[in-house]
């Protein structure tokens, strides 16, 4: 399959570009960004071509990976889908329910495959550890708790990330919880908001199974407390995410990859990153 990349951030260099090269089933074509340099920079680090538009790139692929901020996101998917061109791309799926919206019926129509990448739900052993819970079922509270130093530390890669520091911790890692809990608890059928210290948020939501779930979201935590925390409770017992069990970022963008040159459709596609962008407009429209 013939991919090529649109952006040249920090996260197209450590995951996207490193795992299209290596990938054994894709052809690494070019790479377009907003800054001409930046893309003849990244496409001289992975062996590629860059390109002058977005549109030139898109003519000449199978599929696009995109790393992007979402605004900028969700109109180019929609555009190359509507060329017949596959979509592998990253959460936020759309700044907005209305753009995500747009990239649904854009892959609906032309019949593309989509993947969103949530990097837990891509992870070998983070995939399998969310398949056991959502099979165990019985859950009466889960909890998805990401505190994020991104703005706290010297050695963020995002810290001068303009799309981050305006969308808080709710949008950047929310889609991370909710791709656990989503699988795990059903869909959500009530939502509650409330802000904490920073960009935090803190989540309470009721799910289709009858389970209720919480989360705190932020980017700004002190670095010393910084950290993932996912748990299910329930009659079996208590569930708890190990520590370190997620494995390299480039793995798991592999087997997104994989997921995408495959003929099926994968439980996180566009569809999917849709139903996670509703809810976290949703919960920010509940903010005071």
């Amino acid at each position: 399959m013939r991919v090529g990349l649109l952006g040249t951030g920090p996260w197209a260099r450590l995951a996207h570009g490193p795992a299209l090269a290596a990938h054994p089933d894709v052809e690494f074509t070019g790479v377009w960004g907003r800054r001409p340099e930046a893309a003849a920079e990244v496409a001289d680090l992975f062996g590629t071509r860059a390109y002058p538009d977005p549109d030139a790139l898109i003519a000449d692929v199978d599929a696009v990976a995109i790393a992007l901020p979402p605004a900028l996101q969700a109109p180019l998917a929609a555009r190359a889908a509507r060329a017949g061109r596959h979509l592998l791309l990253d959460k936020p799926l759309a700044a907005t329910v209305e753009h995500a919206r747009e990239v649904v019926a854009a892959v609906e129509a032309a019949g593309v495959r989509s993947v969103v990448f949530f990097t837990l739900r891509f992870d070998a052993a983070g995939a399998e550890w969310i398949g056991r819970q959502a099979a165990a079922g019985g859950w009466y509270t889960g909890r998805a708790d990401w505190y994020g130093a991104v703005f706290g530390g010297d050695d963020s890669p995002f810290t001068d990330s303009p799309w981050r520091r305006e969308k808080g911790g709710l949008w950047d890692v929310g889609p991370h919880a909710l791709s656990v809990l989503l699988p795990v608890l059903g869909d959500v059928t009530a939502i509650a908001a409330a802000r904490g210290p920073g960009d935090t948020v803190h989540l309470t939501l009721r799910h289709d199974s009858g389970a209720s779930s919480t989360s705190a979201l932020t980017l700004t935590a002190p670095p010393a407390g910084a950290g993932v925390a996912v748990e299910f409770r329930g009659a079996q017992g208590v569930a708890t995410y190990p520590d370190d069990l997620a494995g390299p970022a480039t793995a798991a963008f592999a087997r997104a990859i994989d997921a995408l040159v495959s003929d099926g459709p994968h439980p996180c596609d566009a569809r999917f990153g849709l139903r996670v962008t509703e809810i976290l407009a949703t919960a920010e429209s509940l903010l005071p």
